[in-house]
């Protein structure tokens, strides 16, 4: 379905824009239709950035990204506005994409008047209602109300049903719930379970494990702009190979072993040769350890 091959991205940076940093450096992975992957890494890994590109938010220094084998860095006009009828996003804060002076009720407004421009008010406000109580909200306890008198996960599931409203095939879920509280991100975590049921692919941005593990069939570790593991969930957590895969393991507390224990168990090669690592090698390839399961290493 969306497919990155070798996507780069590079910021100017400094005086005069006179320095380079590569936050992105030759990505390729697939996300299948109907299928969830976890990106996984540590802030500044270039998660973000991998994800707003996907949205035509930054542009592509380097790569591709296919939407069903098409490249999507040059559309335009009509050709975008069907892009994002298919793709769509959710962020990390939910406040920061509700101006506070207004109801809430204006980000449906504003998509009806780009996209459903022709279709009656109240066909409309039918569509609205109905999939509003699809991600399990009460529309005459939403709609009407100003940002502040909802609460964060109230306002990310408004953010959810406005890219359903667009009957989108892909999401981009970008810390989805990482500012919700405990007992609000699980009903947005099954929301998006159910939501996957029903043919939703996503692509769930986090650095948190335990949720990448919960939801997602594949899993992508990105360091430092580098894909260094990547296959099905199970077996990127529970045979990891790259040493960087191990520590972000390695640092969830557990009961059973003490964390110097648990870093001394990943010390391996991959078929003799070491993993790759962004900071000292400059070149390196996606070898498979196992069916569905790959890891960085340093090329020969």
């Amino acid at each position: 379905m969306l497919e990155l091959i070798n996507l780069t991205k590079v910021f100017k940076t400094g005086m005069f824009s006179s320095g380079r940093l590569k936050a992105v450096n030759n990505v390729s992975f697939k996300i299948e239709e109907g299928e969830v992957t976890s990106l996984i890494g540590e802030s500044g890994s270039g998660k973000s950035t991998i994800g707003k590109m996907i949205l035509r938010l930054l542009t592509i220094t380097e790569g591709e990204i296919r939407l069903d084998g098409r490249d999507i860095s040059g559309l335009k006009g009509a050709e975008l506005r069907d892009y994002y009828r298919k793709v769509q996003g959710v962020f990390q804060d939910p406040f920061s994409s509700y101006n506070p002076i207004f109801k809430v009720d204006r980000v449906f407004e504003n998509l009806r008047s780009v996209f459903f421009a022709k279709m009656h008010y109240s066909d409309w406000m039918d569509k609205v209602h109905t999939v509003l109580k699809l991600v399990g909200l009460d529309p005459d306890q939403i709609l009407g109300k100003y940002p502040h008198q909802l609460s964060g996960g109230q306002l990310q599931r408004i953010l959810i049903s406005r890219a359903l409203l667009l009957d989108v095939n892909f999401l981009v879920a970008d810390e989805l719930i990482s500012m919700l509280d405990a007992s609000t991100r699980i009903d947005v975590l099954n929301l998006l379970a159910d939501l996957k049921k029903k043919g939703l692919s996503i692509l769930f941005i986090t650095h948190d494990l335990s949720l990448g593990y919960y939801l997602s069939e594949k899993a992508v570790i990105l360091f430092k702009g580098h894909v260094v593991e990547m296959g099905r969930t199970d077996k990127v957590f529970f045979n990891p190979q790259h040493h960087y895969t191990c520590k972000l393991l390695s640092s969830v507390p557990r009961l059973d072993k003490k964390w110097e224990d648990i870093e001394s168990d990943h010390k391996r090669k991959i078929d003799g040769r070491k993993c790759f690592d962004p900071i000292v090698d400059a070149e390196h390839e996606m070898v498979e350890v196992e069916e569905d399961h790959y890891v960085a290493v340093q090329r020969r």
